[in-house]
């Protein structure tokens, strides 16, 4: 973490709560420049006020001279502010004497991007990466009525600016897919990449002042960061702590004084002596737990507590000048495991978590909005807690967004979600001239400084996808320039990033790329010939003609670090920012919003293959329903290929196997879109995220069949053996009683292993039920016999569109309040796959949903995420199940 001071209303005074002082000159001070400021277009003609933090498009909004940008074409309407040049500014007064201070700085936590930086008409400096805090010396600009500057330049002409310029050899690729509607040349500015578009996301190159800003003024020293990183020795098994703190000393005599670090819950309180000299200075501490105390660490979600302990940090100086930093410290260790595997050909890889091997389960995260001032903390805690409640314990926050804000990684740490952290390169290759290097250089050192701290973080990994560009040559690369391209690869990532990893952060793995074969491609000078080798590191894999209720489609890897299918949001979510006329699956505004290659007509294909599509006489109807089978189609892909990687934890089969982590792409949405994501934009959960609370549950018995023969595994995350039963009931669509069911003996369930339950040839288990593959359905759980001890799960025995004896199941609802929750009593006339329980815009979640209904009744629990009434939730319920949209 990066300790920073702190920030208030506009031009009112601080303290720095970090700081006491025995006399006015030993004193420093904090002016905050959030709030209201100036924003002006590049020729003058539109100038308006907007809010710091935020962006010249929110601005915009918020002054109601343009639309919701997210509406309709509005991506495309509203190019031109990307492309104008725009000015911020603000006239401020200093409250208190400017001449008593040796240093005063200009502190920007972030600018997004290309700006020169006025101070009283005078350049105090130049930005051009989003991605680092700027600090620029304004002692002897400053006034007592001063006038501030931030003129901008487009992002997007810079880009091409900088590609122009690059004349020695092309850095592909130019620019996006057409279908993407973005803009090009983004791999030449150190800016959120999807801001430029995406597959599953617009265009919006944003301007503006995105993070904090301040003024601070000091004299003799000031404390510029402090960050820290338990260390366990396995030597002499005692934890210690590394504290780093950079001091910028302006006195030109050296400054004496102590540190003392207390942590009291562990009793561990220590002095040291300290010397700080003129210039930039860092002071390292190690700390020296108290080993008569037990120390409990930090576990990922499912496998332990988040406990953490309050430090306090205190440097005492010369003439009582001092510094406090508190901070959250927990301890845990991560080890990345690579080694040979017994009857296998290459290398482990998964992660060991406090010495314990432990299967990462969960998905990608990317921007939660294109305009980072809409993403409160508020928003960021329904996202995450949809993470947990999900049973995922990893999400991998991916390359071509942003390093997320620090209230991401506070809630990580507190809900113990484990981060996968790319740096910011994705999907391109990337130039490496100097001044390019220098940004990442500063960018980079920056961000391990800030986010080394934070238990939640278990590894670093250089991009995205770009080991997989280079090698299997996305851009058609002459192979006689190959070689510069493996030198600016090798430059970027190994020489550059993982040099300074490796120097600010010895507490974590470093990843070159992701997917990688790790060890693999370091021995061939860090690309691998093939980076999607199953034996080695982690793979990406997408098939989207390919049957993916057939298991055997998919890759027996290590680790499987993307994978997916896209779905439609809900039509809730969609109609706001849509009109009548957009809504069915082949208007103009669904192609528009369709950002990958074919991906509409990819959807209803891999739909067609079990499912009749919708066709009714009501085109609104035809289109509401098309919505929920892609849903459909997407959860019941995503749960096959998971439970395909949960159960290959465990074996070896023809090599392969051993499959540790298993993160799907994408958790969340960046716009009301269609894309890969189980939760839409604004958090409301898809059915995918659903079934992932089941797919992901501790203990699960998965089906699947081979050669005409059902079989049963189960998968255990749990630490400990466990005794269970597994029941396994055979029903028929026409009928709400089962027409078999059978119940092992008491078995005992390994801890952290996945093994066969159970073996049945298909006719054997439908013999003497008068079933067909096309009548019935399995279902089967795990369960103490009076507990049930894992969801239920099932398994198809046929397409649904061959079903036979399934009925239109009219389902109803009775609803009431159950203290914060809501009960849905429902009860059923038929068997209904694919129940689909929805309050439209009324945000919350429920406890279950898109379930297959093969009892009379069940009931249901809403969680609603803000108030509402059992009479708002009667009014807006609608129910669908699969023979309902035919």
């Amino acid at each position: 973490m990066s300790a920073v001071p702190a920030t208030g209303m506009c031009l009112r005074l601080l303290l720095l709560l970090a700081l006491c002082s025995a006399g006015p000159a030993a004193a420093a001070l904090t002016l905050s420049l959030r709030g209201s400021w100036r924003i002006r277009s590049g020729n003058g003609s539109l100038e308006l006020p907007g809010k710091v933090p935020g962006c010249v498009h929110s601005a915009l909004f918020q002054r109601r001279l343009i639309q919701d940008p997210y509406y309709r074409f509005n991506d495309l309407k509203y190019r031109w502010i990307a492309l104008d040049n725009w000015t911020y500014s603000k006239k401020f007064e200093i409250p208190f004497d400017i001449s008593k201070w040796q240093q005063v700085n200009l502190v920007f936590e972030g600018i997004d991007t290309v700006a020169n930086v006025l101070l009283n008409n005078v350049s105090v400096g130049k930005t051009d990466n989003m991605f680092r805090r700027y600090s620029f010396d304004i002692t002897h600009v400053i006034k007592a009525v001063n006038f501030i500057e931030l003129r901008f330049q487009s992002a997007v002409l810079y880009a091409r600016n900088r590609s122009e310029a690059h004349t020695c050899y092309e850095v592909p690729p130019k620019c996006p897919p057409p279908v993407q509607k973005g803009e090009c040349h983004v791999n030449f500015i150190r800016k959120e990449q999807c801001s430029f578009s995406w597959d599953w996301g617009p265009s919006f190159p944003t301007q503006g002042i995105w993070k904090d800003v301040r003024i601070e003024a000091y004299n003799i020293c000031h404390l510029d960061y402090f960050t820290f990183s338990p260390v366990y020795d396995n030597n002499i098994q005692e934890w210690n702590l590394e504290i780093d703190s950079s001091f910028h000393v302006v006195s030109s005599k050296p400054v004496f004084g102590q540190a003392i670090v207390v942590i009291p819950e562990l009793q561990t309180q220590r002095t040291y002596s300290i010397e700080l000299k003129h210039g930039k200075r860092i002071v390292k501490l190690f700390v020296k737990i108290n080993k008569n105390i037990t120390v409990k660490t930090w576990w990922p979600h499912g496998h332990g507590n988040q406990t953490g302990y309050n430090m306090t940090v205190l440097f005492k100086l010369d003439g009582g000048l001092s510094f406090e930093r508190s901070a959250k410290v927990y301890f845990r260790t991560v080890e990345l495991i690579e080694e040979p595997i017994e009857k296998s050909p290459g290398l482990s890889f998964y992660f060991k978590i406090n010495g314990l091997p432990i299967f990462l389960k969960g998905s990608n995260w990317i921007p939660a909005d294109s305009f980072q001032d809409q993403v409160t903390p508020v928003l960021l805690r329904l996202l995450l807690r949809s993470v947990v409640d999900a049973n995922m314990n990893t999400l991998r926050v991916w390359g071509g967004g942003i390093y997320e804000q620090d209230e991401f990684y506070e809630l990580c740490d507190e809900l113990g979600i484990m981060v996968w952290q790319d740096f910011m390169f994705a999907c391109a290759l990337y130039p490496t001239d100097r001044d390019f290097l220098n940004s990442v250089r500063a960018e980079v050192t920056y961000q391990i400084r800030r986010l080394k701290s934070h238990p939640s973080i278990i590894t670093w990994s250089g991009n995205n996808e770009n080991e997989a560009a280079l090698m299997m040559n996305w851009y058609n690369v002459q192979p006689s320039d190959l070689p510069t391209y493996i030198n600016d690869y090798v430059t970027l990532y190994v020489k550059n990033i993982r040099k300074i990893v490796l120097a600010e952060d010895s507490t974590r793995p470093f990843i070159t790329s992701s997917p990688t074969n790790g060890a693999k491609s370091i021995a061939e000078g860090w690309v691998s010939e093939n980076p999607y080798d199953t034996n080695f590191g982690d793979v990406h894999f997408y098939n989207y003609w390919n049957d993916c209720w057939n298991w055997k489609i998919f890759p027996k890897a290590r680790f499987v670090s993307e994978y997916g299918y896209q779905s439609w949001p809900s039509f809730s979510t969609l109609e706001k920012v849509s009109s009548g006329e957009d809504w069915s699956y082949e208007s103009k505004f669904s192609l528009h919003r369709q950002h990958h290659e074919n991906g509409n007509f990819e959807m209803l294909q891999q739909a067609a293959r079990h499912f009749r599509l919708p066709q009714s006489a009501d085109p609104l109807r035809t289109f509401k329903d098309t919505l929920y089978l892609t849903q459909v189609m997407q959860a019941q892909c995503v749960k096959t290929e998971t439970e395909f990687y949960r159960r290959s934890r465990s074996e070896i089969v023809d090599g392969k196997g051993q499959t540790m982590g298993a993160l799907y792409w994408q958790l969340n949405d960046i716009w009301q879109a269609p894309s890969w994501s189980s939760l839409e934009y604004g958090g409301k959960w898809k059915m995918l995220h659903y079934f992932a609370r089941n797919f992901f549950a501790p203990l699960l018995p998965v089906g699947f069949e081979d050669e005409d023969v059902f079989f049963i595994y189960g998968v255990s995350d749990l630490h400990s053996d466990c005794t269970v039963m597994l029941t396994v009931r055979v029903h028929t669509w026409s009928s709400l009683k089962p027409v078999r069911s059978e119940t092992t003996k008491l078995f005992v369930m390994k801890a952290g292993e996945s093994a066969l339950l159970y073996k049945k040839p298909v006719p054997e288990l439908l013999n003497c039920t008068k079933c067909t593959r096309q009548s019935c359905v399995i279902t089967f759980y795990l369960s103490t016999g009076s507990q049930l001890l894992s969801p239920t799960n099932y398994h198809l025995l046929s397409s649904l569109k061959e079903a036979k004896g399934l009925q239109k199941a009219n389902i109803t609802a009775i609803i009431s309040q159950q203290g914060d929750a809501f009960a849905f009593a429902l009860e059923t006339s038929a068997v209904a796959p694919f129940v689909w329980l929805d309050v439209g815009r009324i945000p919350g979640r429920f406890s279950d949903n898109g379930f297959l209904m093969t009892e009379k009744t069940r009931t249901v629990l809403f969680y609603p995420w803000k108030p509402t009434s059992k009479r708002k939730l009667e009014q807006s319920f609608h129910v669908t199940s699969l023979t309902s949209i035919y």
